[in-house]
């Protein structure tokens, strides 16, 4: 019985562990576009950080989606930023210490400027407002 009860629980314990292994975080993208969600959404404008990391401006016909993207330093955990604001309306950032990306950050903008931006390291940028209609 003690046998029985031994074997049980070690296969309750097996059980459990992967479920949580199964229900751990999604991989990281491997696109820009990937990190929006794929899809129809495109490159539409960018901003170069030197070879270490590019801020993407993708669209979809209805929702902007801004990603700032590693290049040279995928993988070493370095601050990032990405940021949107539609013209009239409340802006969305992601930010922190990622070793991949920032973002995506989305704003439902057909028809209206926007401004977007990122960082990279101690280096920032913005556009101006843009991109309108």
């Amino acid at each position: 019985m003690i046998k029985r009860s031994a074997t049980l629980s070690l296969g309750l314990a097996t059980a459990l562990a992967a479920s949580v292994t199964l229900s751990g975080p999604a991989a990281a993208a491997s696109t820009p576009i990937g990190a929006c969600g794929g899809g129809s959404y495109h490159v539409i404008d960018s901003h170069a950080y030197g070879s270490s990391a590019v801020t993407y401006l993708l669209y979809n016909g209805t929702t902007n989606c801004v990603v700032t993207w590693k290049t040279g330093a995928a993988g070493n955990t370095t601050y990032v930023r990405a940021v949107i604001w539609p013209y009239g309306g409340e802006g969305k950032v992601d930010s922190g210490n990622f070793q991949y990306y920032a973002g995506p950050v989305k704003v439902n903008a057909a028809g209206k400027c926007v401004k977007w931006g990122g960082t990279y390291g101690g280096t920032w940028w913005e556009s101006d407002w843009e991109h309108c209609g």
